[in-house]
């Protein structure tokens, strides 16, 4: 198999492979996983990229988050443009959406390989009714939508230059931005952000089935996790989150669970104070639970990614391969768990008698 020299080791591994500008992983069918970005946290890294992974099913790429350099890092995995169909975000944290406008700004109707030139559709947290404390912010903090338009009004002079000039096009033309809400029956809100659920549909087309569930991510709400079902294969995302028979639910029996990862032990050497270590502690999954999850939800592969911290003066590479195998063993989980890497490409095939 092959595999990042990072993610090599004695770990079984997925069979994946460092994407580059000259190999596509969108120019050929089926499905895959790019690791765009695996930081996890706001703090840029020089070894890391924000957290962003895109899914290129039957030629055409959707993005699950859009952290720090995601339109860079689109580019450098040899992702196309034009293939681009659709992003998907968790949750409205920082790190996870940094880039998100970038796409259209930079991109939407650009002519050639560098741009798009079909609206593409976003689906993201919809608006919670929370408040905002931000300075000269008036009334609750939006969601996708409300946040996308001011994106654009804050960005209307370059659009506006261009288009006096005859050489571009309003960015929001190309995008169909929904707002993803949990349903009512529910009962979620800010005081009860991820209470035990089914799945539910967010969005459908050829070539996929978009499903979500509410996971408990701190004071965020809503915040999500999504399942894509294709005929090649089922991946799902867990987001930002802490453990939740939430995902176990919605990843049972996928092909491959993409699942964010926190080392406790190594926050100890940033030097962050012990209020915020205990809060990250409580917002986010350990890696020794890996295992667990992935053996209880049934998934053929787990790909740790989100790696906190993701500094390897705190957490070596080997140290995370070492963190998964034991993960695995405690858990009893058989199949292959892989650490993730920066541009690492991982082919997905769907396993008989999945969910798909």
């Amino acid at each position: 198999m092959a595999a990042t020299a990072a993610a090599a080791s004695a770990l079984p591994l997925l069979s994946g492979s460092p994407a580059t500008a000259s190999t596509s992983s969108s120019s050929s069918a089926g499905l895959s996983v790019t690791l765009l970005g695996t930081n996890g946290g706001p703090p840029p890294l020089a070894t890391r990229y924000g957290i962003a992974s895109a899914l290129t099913v039957n030629g055409r790429t959707y993005m699950v988050d859009c952290g720090r350099g995601a339109v860079t890092q689109y580019l450098r995995a040899g992702l196309s443009m034009p293939a681009l169909s659709g992003i998907f975000l968790t949750h409205l944290h920082a790190d996870h959406i940094v880039d998100y406008y970038s796409f259209p700004l930079l991109s939407a109707g650009v002519s050639g390989v560098q741009g798009f030139q079909s609206p593409i559709g976003v689906y993201g947290p919809g608006a919670s009714g929370i408040a905002s404390t931000v300075t000269g912010a008036p009334g609750p903090i939006p969601g996708t939508v409300e946040m996308t338009k001011l994106a654009g009004q804050a960005y209307a002079a370059s659009p506006t230059f261009f288009m006096t000039e005859h050489a571009g096009i309003d960015p929001a033309t190309m995008l169909d931005v929904h707002d993803v809400l949990p349903p009512s029956s529910v009962g979620a809100s800010a005081t009860n952000t991820a209470p035990t659920m089914a799945p539910f549909t967010v969005m459908e087309n050829d070539d996929m089935k978009v499903t979500a569930v509410l996971v408990p991510h701190g004071a965020v709400f809503p915040a999500y996790a999504y399942r894509f079902d294709t005929d090649h294969g089922s991946v799902v995302f867990s987001g930002d989150s802490a453990p939740t028979p939430n995902i176990i639910t919605l990843a049972a029996n996928a092909d491959l669970l993409v699942h964010e990862a926190l080392y406790p032990a190594g926050l100890a050497s940033l030097g962050l104070p012990q209020t915020l270590i205990d809060h990250i502690l409580k917002v986010h999954t350990d890696v020794a639970d890996l295992g667990r999850i992935a053996s209880e939800s049934g998934v053929r592969a787990l790909l740790a990614t989100h790696l906190s911290p993701g500094q390897s003066t705190a957490v070596s590479d080997a140290t995370w391969r070492s963190l998964l195998r034991s993960s695995a063993r405690a858990g009893d989980f058989g199949g292959p768990m892989t650490m993730g890497a920066d541009l690492l490409t991982v082919p997905v095939r769907r396993r008989k008698g999945s969910r798909s």
